[in-house]
């Protein structure tokens, strides 16, 4: 990673794009729960501070770093979307559509869109560039990586109180092996993702596997 994570946003800004918005999602791998995306335009000449990429950062780190970009942003939005569009869209599209509604949701318009990965989005709205692993190499898409990362969390704790017994405060939504254990016993709950495995091997509440 580069040690001034603003490089990026700076050599734009002295190009004289001054809005410069950051895209990045959370969510397209686990088999329950929404895909959330955000999108966060940094202010010119505020550091980047404890904002890192969301996968660097403790869960203790990522709140802190949340509440700075809350602070210093110099505009942020979120977008969800639902279990039932993820199994109709598949985990990509529902990416690349929750990035996008995160950019209009921006209170302001912006000169550039910087994407995490090696896909620009669905918009026409402003210039784009993919940037591969740029959640390590733009401060805007860190930003992005933990407002997207944060929120769903903070989501999928709530859901852990509305379907007890699945563990979704501890994974997330992810297939861990606490996850398919209960799920298991259990069965799926509304934000299962009906069209992955191994929700979509269930049979009458059982999954439908060899052990």
């Amino acid at each position: 990673m580069s040690g001034d994570l603003t490089a990026v946003e700076t050599r734009l800004w002295q190009q004289g794009a001054r809005r410069v918005a950051g895209v990045d999602e959370a969510g397209r791998g686990p088999i329950a729960g929404p895909v959330v995306a955000a999108a966060v335009v940094w202010r010119p000449g505020v550091a980047a501070g404890p904002v890192r990429d969301s996968k660097a950062l403790s869960e203790r780190q990522r709140d802190t770093a949340f509440a700075y970009v809350h602070e210093h942003a110099l505009a942020w939005a979120v977008a969800m979307v639902g279990v039932e569009d993820v199994d109709r869209m598949n985990p990509l599209r529902a990416a690349l559509h929750a990035m996008a509604l995160a950019v209009q949701r921006l209170r302001l318009p912006v000169d550039r869109i910087l994407v995490d990965g090696n896909m620009t989005l669905p918009l026409r709205t402003a210039d784009q560039q993919a940037i591969v692993k740029g959640d390590a190499r733009s401060v805007s898409i860190a930003a992005a990586s933990i407002m997207a990362k944060v929120t769903r969390d903070r989501w999928m704790r709530r859901c852990d109180e509305l379907f007890p017994g699945y563990g979704f405060a501890e994974h997330k939504g992810y297939g861990s092996a606490t996850h398919i254990r209960m799920l298991r016993e259990l069965g799926p709950c509304p934000i299962h993702r009906r069209s992955f495995a191994p929700v979509a091997g269930l049979k009458q509440g059982r999954l439908a596997l060899d052990d």
